[in-house]
């Protein structure tokens, strides 16, 4: 198996996981295993010794015969054959009268077998120093010498049964551990198997480029495709913020190449100008063209900010009402544009959206930047639900159709410049030279984050920008 790279230290590997969790199964299910098997053991052992006493007890009941009105016992040598079927075991014999009177046999001091309704009757005592077992079989005689019941005691100490118990849990546990043995090798053998496209996905990534972060597609079982799945958005998102540090890298050289060039030989030309007044234009331009740079930069580092928190901010419920309140409070269009008229239109009912409000609020003051530079007259911000239906891009599903606009009175671009505008750089006829057309950018990237569109809408009273995104539910149905 590959081995993890890095400084975090190694967990126990699933081998060892799935070793453990097994043998821990086989010590519980040994234990449970020995005690059925000793149970089992026993209860054989007990009835197959019952069975050897009851037919000794019964062997002698058949020789009792009454003589001259006494009952007397020829004792077989069947009964001592059976007892004999475990040498190792003491025994004891006694037969009784009625009146418990040993007619022959062994005298000891037995508790009184438990009553039975008829027929032999086994019990436990102790024979001496150790445990026995015992049957009594009674055999009665209805004679005119002698009438009345004669009982045939037999007992056996406990050793043959013992050991025949543990003879058969000792062969119980030697074949649970055998099967426990291949058990575990099985085991070993699928997790090995198991862990192979976790191995191959392992050398697949040890082997990529540093720089490849397309989706892995390798066969997986179905347990895993859930952590190649994540995996592949990870990476997507991280190819996302590449690429997004990718292009702030490649508009800085792109944009900032030219400007600085220029500001560099203005401020060489300005130092050598003898004549004051030619110095002072070319202080004057410089300083333009310095104030351009910085607004070129606030665009670059928005457009990147916009582009990263839409992986990275978390996304919640947003009123565009507030984010379009909140562009007018900013009042930066009082610094782009002094004295322009710009007025706000929004209504009582909230317009929610899922979405972040920093970046929302980035799109609408570049809207309305964008607005107040290239467009005429007065401008005007708002929000609203409009009748329409809009389909969301990641859900799929149709939403209502949420938009936070801004409209001039100016004719807007050209139509074939409406179909290029938007794009990192374009810019429009009139507005060449003063932006590097990353406003609308900045808005096409919000809108799409939000899973919505940017519209460029020109009218017969004016041209109007808008971010149409899928509405909350409950924001669409709140509208009459």
């Amino acid at each position: 198996m590959v081995e993890a790279a890095g400084p975090f230290p190694a967990s126990r590997s699933l081998k060892s996981r799935v070793v453990t969790a097994v043998l821990s199964l086989l010590v519980v299910g040994g234990v449970v295993v020995a005690l059925a098997a000793f149970a089992y053991g026993r209860q054989a052992a007990r009835t197959a010794y019952d069975r050897l006493l009851l037919g000794a007890a019964n062997d002698i009941a058949e020789t009792i015969q009454i003589t001259e009105g006494r009952p007397a016992v020829d004792l077989p040598v069947s009964a001592f054959e059976l007892l004999a079927l475990a040498p190792d075991d003491r025994i004891f014999y006694a037969v009784r009268d009625a009146a418990g009177t040993l007619i022959t046999g062994m005298q000891a001091d037995l508790a009184p077998p438990p009553r039975a309704p008829a027929g032999a009757r086994f019990f436990d005592d102790r024979f001496g120093p150790e445990r026995a077992r015992f049957v009594t079989v009674p055999r009665r005689f209805a004679e005119r010498d002698y009438s009345g019941t004669i009982f045939v005691t037999v007992g056996q100490t406990l050793r043959a049964r013992e050991t025949m118990a543990l003879g058969l849990t000792r062969d119980a546990l030697i074949a649970a551990g055998f099967a426990g043995v291949v058990l575990l090798v099985l085991a070993l053998l699928m997790v090995e198997r198991a862990l192979g496209p976790l191995n191959a996905i392992a050398r697949d990534l040890s082997a990529r480029d540093p720089h490849d972060l397309t989706p892995m597609s390798a066969e997986v079982p179905a347990e895993m495709a859930v952590v190649i799945g994540a995996m592949n958005r990870f990476m997507g998102r991280l190819e996302r913020q590449v690429e997004a540090m990718r292009n702030l890298i490649s508009d800085t050289a792109h944009q900032l190449r030219t400007p600085v060039a220029a500001l560099r030989v203005q401020a060489e030309l300005a130092a050598e100008e003898p004549d004051p007044s030619r110095a002072h234009a070319m202080n004057a331009r410089i300083a333009r063209r310095s104030r351009a740079l910085g607004d070129l930069l606030d665009q670059m580092l928005s457009r990147a900010l916009v582009i990263h928190r839409s992986d990275a901010a978390r996304r919640e419920a947003v009123d565009l009402r507030e984010v379009a309140l909140g562009v007018i409070e900013a009042g930066d269009h009082e610094l782009v544009a002094p004295g322009r008229e710009v007025v706000l239109s929004i209504g009582e009912a909230p317009v929610e959206v899922m979405g972040d409000a920093l970046s929302l609020a980035e799109a609408a003051k570049n809207l309305l930047v964008n607005a107040l530079r290239h467009g005429a007259g007065r401008v005007e911000i708002g929000a609203g639900i409009e009748t329409g239906i809009e389909t969301g891009i990641e859900t799929g599903n149709k939403v209502g159709r949420a938009i936070l606009w801004v409209a001039d009175a100016g004719p807007g671009p050209a139509p074939e410049v409406l179909e290029r505008i938007g794009a990192r750089f374009e810019r429009n006829a009139a507005a060449r030279g003063k932006s590097a057309g990353l406003g609308l950018s900045i808005a096409r990237a919000v809108a799409e984050a939000c899973g919505g569109r940017l519209a460029l809408e020109p009218g017969p009273n004016g041209f109007r920008t808008a971010l149409i995104l899928p509405a909350l539910p409950a924001t669409a149905e709140d509208r009459p």
